[in-house]
């Protein structure tokens, strides 16, 4: 059954209460055509909501059309760095969704530009034109943290809840599912060294989320299932150290490799190396395989708090049972393995 939102004159307190389908509801999307965009443009799609994704380069988001119906889903552009274009995105909308995020910084993709002040301009936007907020930040989100891409998914999440106090955050732990950044790049790796480095000694803990399980809790905070000013922290069911996710992949990949320990200084060394590597104008190694930042994010585990789930602000909180890594992440790291689909273990 989809779900219906209620609506009454604003102006007559006495008025009936009237019933919107979802198919009255325009949901605005920005980040829409990423990885985890993709699945909530799918859930929300399969809900009949029409939706708009605001994109950079609309030209580009052609693979979201067959996720809905024929003029369900369009593209729309925009810029989260120039804001009349967001305020063009959001206008009419009546739920703004924020999923945009960087991973690293280059050239003026900085993180306070994207993740800040970026994610200000939509809460604005969708405060000036009456709409809900949804806003995607990250579990280890925090003013004191040590890596830049926790502070500015903070100060984002602060700046949100000022322009839009009833807002629904959400922090997720890595996300795992095809195309995902984490498994396939340590998957990849593994195909060429013949050592995997475990920064810290491996043993940073995390709690690897499924995509379309964020995406299913995304499309229930839509439906107005999610208490309004709440920050929920997704992860999976299992918690697994760095060390245990790269035996996994190993595993999983039919791979031998040796797993070295690397100091958290030697790591950063490393990382700079490959920052500099990817300022060299060669598309193959425009993104580096490790960043300065990226080692100091793990300093911190990355799992749901223990305050979260005792109050509910979980995916299993949502009425949500997610799915464990090795349930899906076999299904699509079967190319890594030496045969690719003709290997004696097929997912």
């Amino acid at each position: 059954m989809t779900a219906q939102l209620y609506s009454c004159d604003s102006s007559d307190p006495n008025a009936p209460m009237t019933i919107r389908s979802n198919s009255d509801t325009l949901i605005t999307i920005f980040g829409g055509s990423g990885f985890l965009g993709r699945h909530v443009v799918r859930a929300l799609a399969k809900r009949n909501y029409r939706i708009r994704v605001a994109v950079r380069r609309p030209d580009l988001a052609g693979h979201l059309q067959p996720l809905g119906r024929v003029g369900q889903i369009n593209a729309v552009q925009a810029n989260i760095r120039h804001r009349p274009s967001v305020a063009s995105a959001v206008a009419g909308s009546d739920i703004v969704i924020n999923l945009v995020g960087i991973l690293f910084e280059s050239g003026r993709q900085r993180f306070d530009a994207v993740q800040s002040f970026g994610a200000e301009g939509i809460a604005l936007a969708a405060a000036a034109h009456n709409a809900r907020m949804i806003h995607v930040s990250a579990i280890g989100a925090a003013e004191a943290s040590r890596a830049a891409y926790a502070r500015a998914k903070w100060r984002g999440e602060q700046l949100v809840l000022t322009a839009m106090p009833d807002a629904t955050i959400f922090r997720p732990s890595i996300l795992f599912g095809p195309n995902d950044d984490f498994f396939n790049r340590f998957a990849a790796m593994a195909q060429m060294a013949p050592v995997l480095p475990l920064i810290g000694g491996g043993h940073t803990r995390f709690q690897p989320v499924f995509a379309g399980d964020v995406a299913a809790a995304i499309a229930k905070a839509a439906d107005g299932e999610t208490v309004p000013a709440t920050i929920y922290e997704l992860g999976g069911p299992d918690v697994f150290t760095f060390k245990e996710l790269m035996k996994f992949i190993l595993a999983t990949t039919g791979r031998r490799r040796l797993l070295a320990p690397l100091p958290f200084a030697v790591a950063k060394m490393q990382a700079l190396g490959f920052e500099l590597v990817s300022k060299l104008p060669l598309p193959l190694l425009a993104r580096p395989l490790l960043t300065r930042d990226q080692v100091d994010s793990l300093h911190y585990d990355n799992v749901v708090s223990d305050d979260a789930r005792r109050d509910g602000r979980t995916l299993e909180g949502l009425g949500i049972t997610p799915h464990p890594v090795g349930e899906i992440v076999p299904t699509y790291l079967w190319r890594f393995r030496s045969a690719g689909q003709f290997h004696d273990r097929i997912a």
